[in-house]
């Protein structure tokens, strides 16, 4: 079986709350883009643990927490017939540039193993192992536009009528999306989420990203903010030049 992990972006993102498990509350909307992985699962029968190999951009790390890996070992252990398997990824999402590459491979290899298995685990059960995974692998389960509160995992489909399954919200969110043309930029620049989130100071004042985001696009460059920006602007400039000619370009 061989699937494409997508990579997503954020309109907007507000953290407004460090919480006392260590996480962080926030809300943005999560966009799926067409930026894509390739990623191959097989039986590989008389195995005791599963094979990965990989192409593409290297990832760096300790493979035993490479989020293929420890997606196969948490649904190893929620079902004990789940044999082993070999998988191999082809990398293209840059890391680091906050595109969820690694949590769609993760996500993508539980929905894999599930569908090849026939395990019959339900996308609400799928959610819940892929917030074990990390905070915004819930939303690659759903991998439609969505509003994300929560640490990522409390999530409302955007231009839909339905609640995706398992969020207290109620309601559908609707936004200026269709016709637009998505310019995505990478100058090579890797910012790791801890730094990202280490330069943050948490707050929920201001205009929510639920209300702003229902206003015209012309209107979201005042309304819509990104809480990262400031520190990560300071410590990469050429990302904020990247914006700023974006902006100059008509963005």
């Amino acid at each position: 079986m061989v699937t494409f992990p997508n990579a997503k972006i954020n309109l907007g993102l507000r953290i407004t709350r460090k919480r006392t498990d260590g996480y962080h509350d926030l809300e943005t909307i999560f966009l799926p883009i067409g930026i894509h992985d390739a990623l191959e699962i097989l039986p590989a029968p008389g195995s005791d643990l599963p094979l990965l190999t990989e192409s593409g951009l290297p990832v760096a790390g300790d493979p035993d927490q490479h989020l293929c890996r420890k997606a196969w070992n948490l649904l190893k252990r929620e079902c004990p017939q789940l044999p082993t398997v070999r998988m191999h990824l082809h990398k293209t999402i840059p890391m680091g540039a906050g595109m969820g590459g690694g949590s769609s491979d993760g996500a993508s290899t539980l929905v894999m193993l599930n569908d090849l298995f026939q395990l019959g685990l339900t996308r609400d059960r799928l959610s819940e192992l892929a917030l074990q995974l990390g905070s915004d692998c819930p939303f690659f389960i759903l991998n439609k536009p969505c509003l994300a509160k929560g640490r990522g995992e409390l999530m409302i489909p955007v231009n839909s009528g339905a609640v995706s399954s398992g969020a207290v919200y109620s309601g559908a969110v609707n936004c200026e999306l269709l016709n637009c043309e998505l310019v995505v930029v990478h100058p090579g620049v890797h910012v790791s989420t801890k730094q990202a989130f280490a330069g943050v100071k948490p707050s929920d004042e201001g205009p929510s990203l639920e209300g702003s985001i229902k206003a015209p696009m012309s209107a979201w460059r005042d309304l819509i903010r990104n809480d990262f920006e400031p520190s990560v602007f300071a410590a990469q400039p050429v990302i904020g030049q990247i914006k700023d000619l974006l902006y100059a370009k008509g963005a």
